[in-house]
Formats: C-alpha cells, structure tokens, sequence
C-alpha cells in the first residue's frame, strides 16, 4: 500500500523559510518522480516543483530561485526548501506520486504566510 506523509507547514511571515518533507512507503522510491502539489480554496491543484530519479527537477515559474526540491532515496523522503516566501505561496501542500498509473496524494500540510 502506497503511503505519503508530509510535515512541516506552518505560519511563517513574508520573507520567512520552511522546510516541507514527505515520506514514503509502499514503493521502490528510488526509481519515482515526486511531486510538490500546492491547493488554495476554489482553485485547482497546481504543480509546484518535482524531482525525477535521476535527480533532475522543475519548478513552477512562480517559485524559481525560491525553492529547492530534493529527495534522499536512503531514508525514502523528498523535501520543499521554501524560502522568501510571500502570501501568495499560502496554500496547503501535497506530496504526489504517479504509481503503476495511479496518483496517491498524501494528507496534504497548510502553510500559511502572513504578518
């Protein structure tokens, strides 16, 4: 069974930093493109950034130079660094993968900036 459990949103101000993690079980992590989703109310989910196997990543334009994707195929985690974060990123936040042609989503993390 597919699992993604993601931690560490919170309140941070305009400017601030957060660092979100998500782990995974139920699949060979090593060898899957992960995927940072972020969801405000009445709009749909978008993709904020992701990182292949080989380690490769995208980001949304909105986040470029802002945040950093990564992921530690040991321990089965992918991280969102967020940095100079501004109160548009608000939003809750979802790890992603893309499983035997099905998506799994994890419970999601709120952040929320604002002074």
């Amino acid at each position: 069974q597919v699992r993604l459990v993601e931690s560490g949103g919170g309140l941070v101000q305009p400017g601030g930093s957060l660092r979100l993690s998500c782990t995974a079980s139920g699949i060979n992590f090593r060898l899957y493109t992960m995927n940072w989703y972020r969801q405000t109310t009445g709009k749909q989910r978008e993709l904020v950034a992701n990182i292949t196997s080989g380690h490769s990543t995208t980001y949304a334009d909105s986040v470029k130079g802002r945040f950093a994707i990564s992921r530690d195929n040991i321990r089965n985690t992918v991280s969102l660094q967020m940095s100079n974060l501004k109160p548009e990123d608000t939003a809750a936040y979802y790890c992603n993968v893309q499983f035997r042609g099905s998506p799994y989503w994890g419970q999601g993390t709120q952040v929320t900036v604002s002074s």
